[in-house]
């Protein structure tokens, strides 16, 4: 049965009672239907026991096999949830351009699912689309000042931000716009990002209230004069009209899981192009709520968690109690040499050499003080002896690890997993950030290319040796980094799977974010705006004679 038919089987409470059950007060609810909501944040009292604790869920590196994290994090929360522990579940809201290309949705799968998972998938309650005309507002507004003069002096050639669109469309990579007569602007060259690598969707997300939401879009660096002296969205004079789009959208929004967990889905940057996390508000706001709160970070912990642990948790304070490393044989096969299409087939020995790359991510989440647990996602075609693989070599480095089997029994499935955790929450943390703010960009970005990827070294574009000039020369040199990688490599080269080590890592482009807080080093050939398949997933798409969705997943 596929994950759409699965949902649509379920029997949703009103979102008034999963308020209600979460500790929401009636007049903090903003109802969009009867099954989703907005949450006002200043409408939250404060526990008397004070914040929640956190559980950050990370993965090995992905493979086209698919490793089932977001399904791990809604069955290990009602496995929680079962157990007795207060619990909510803090997502990303899902980007429509992947949804109709070849990743999928994002609302977990199987007997683990957020709902309604058609309409998270689709559109929701329009925050990506608040985000994108945010961003394209302040576009309009830098062509239309420098079609009026340009008083502040912005030079059209070192123009940073660019346009988005919330799809996969290789097309719009590179335009020209502007053309025509002296009255259609100033023609351009420029291009088109997805909303999910907006600085506008990181600044969204990292913002600890409106008003630090506001101070950050202020803070944005939209280009350079002739003299290089940088021009940010105050001096433009937009951020008033750029927080008034986003004041309903930075409200986090509540929804619930197949077992009735209450979960908050907001904000939806990626975490090979951007920091990967959902929004700060939405995990504090759970955290005001909840004993627990299982959020996670995208794609695994050289990137999202990395990412987490680094650039969110300073700003927003929402340090982990626990790590929860998401595995799968498949995946561990996969990186043990092993093709997609004879994953099906037991093999031991692949599963034993894939281990290596299960061992850098779990050294990855130790190197930040925190001993991570390690949770095998199992599939129907896992044999005990490929398990006993993985469980064996866990219990040699003292990792807790347990199977679970949340796809096809939901939080029944996670309960072994669920005590693990329940265990680990209670050790002490000793949390520290991999690097000091204090130190210069390059040896930051260094620290985690050997610390988190493995690699011998990094090597500068002439472009980005002239950036690092300019960070040093304005003073930002205090900010954190934000490695733009393929997420299927510890590597910038997607097909260097397991643990290549001993690698170069090519810094091709910087780009310093300077509302959202971090600066954003380009690496290998990745990509702000995604193409599409041969075959995007559209083509399978369809609805019904009632108007329900088919072919979504």
């Amino acid at each position: 049965m596929s994950d759409l038919a699965i949902a649509s089987r379920a029997v949703l409470k009103p979102i008034a009672q999963i308020a209600e059950s979460a500790g929401i007060p009636d007049d903090a609810v903003e109802p969009y239907g009867k099954y989703k909501a907005k949450i006002d944040p200043a409408l939250v009292p404060s526990r008397d026991a004070g914040l929640g604790k956190v559980v950050l869920v990370s993965a090995v590196s992905p493979t086209p096999a698919g490793e089932g994290k977001s399904t791990m994090v809604v069955g290990l929360g009602d496995a929680l949830a079962a157990a007795g522990a207060k619990t909510m579940i803090a997502l990303r809201e899902p980007s429509v351009g992947p949804s109709f290309g070849m990743k999928g949705g994002a609302t977990g799968g199987g007997q683990s699912q957020v709902l309604p998972m058609d309409e998270i998938n689709l559109h929701f309650t329009g925050d990506f689309h608040a985000i994108t005309s945010a961003n394209n507002l302040l576009m309009a507004l830098i062509d239309n000042h420098l079609h009026q003069g340009n008083s502040l002096g912005l030079d059209p050639h070192r123009i940073t931000f660019k346009r988005v669109l919330d799809m996969n469309d290789r097309a719009l990579r590179h335009v020209v716009i502007g053309l025509g007569s002296p009255a259609d602007g100033i023609p351009r060259e420029t291009g088109f990002e997805i909303t999910a690598a907006s600085e506008v969707m990181a600044v969204f997300c990292l913002a600890t209230g409106l008003e630090d939401l506001r101070a950050r879009l202020g803070r944005m660096t939209i280009g350079y004069t002739y003299d290089k002296t940088p021009v940010t969205v105050d001096d433009l004079g937009a951020a008033g009209a750029l927080a008034m789009l986003l004041k309903d959208a930075i409200k986090p929004n509540l929804v619930q899981t197949i077992g009735g967990t209450p979960a908050f889905i907001h904000g939806g940057p990626f975490a090979n192009i951007a920091h990967g996390c959902n929004s700060a508000i939405a995990t504090n706001t759970a955290r005001a709520l909840a004993d627990i709160v299982v959020t996670e970070a995208g794609f695994g912990t050289d990137l999202g968690a990395e990412k987490f642990m680094d650039i969110k948790a300073r700003y927003a304070g929402c340090i982990p109690s626990a790590v929860v490393i998401v595995a799968t044989v498949r995946a561990l096969k996969m990186h043990g040499g092993v093709s997609k299409e004879k994953l099906q087939i037991e093999n031991v020995a692949a599963v034993h050499t894939g281990l290596s790359n299960l061992a850098r991510h779990a050294a990855n989440i130790s190197k930040f003080g925190i001993q991570p647990v390690i949770g095998i996602n199992r599939f129907v075609t896992d044999t005990e002896a490929e398990l006993s693989v993985v469980t064996e070599w866990a219990e040699t480095q003292g990792i807790a690890c347990a199977v679970a089997d949340v796809w096809g029994h939901g939080g029944a499935g996670a309960g072994e997993l669920a005590a693990a955790v329940l265990r680990a929450i209670e050790e002490s943390v000793d949390y520290s950030p991999l690097y000091d703010l204090e130190r210069p960009i390059e040896e930051k970005i260094l620290t985690v290319a050997r610390e988190m990827y493995g690699a011998a070294g990094v090597e500068y574009s002439t472009g980005a040796k002239r950036t690092l000039e300019q960070i040093h020369a304005n003073g930002w040199d205090n900010l954190p980094v934000c490695i733009a990688k393929t997420q299927y490599s510890f590597s910038d080269d997607p097909k260097l799977l397991g643990d290549p080590g001993g690698f170069m890592l090519q810094v091709r482009e910087l780009i310093p974010k300077t509302g959202a807080g971090f600066i954003v080093a380009i690496t290998g050939a990745i990509t702000t705006m995604p193409g599409l398949p041969k075959v995007p997933a559209a083509m399978h798409m369809d609805v019904d004679d009632k108007g329900n969705a088919v072919g979504l997943s």
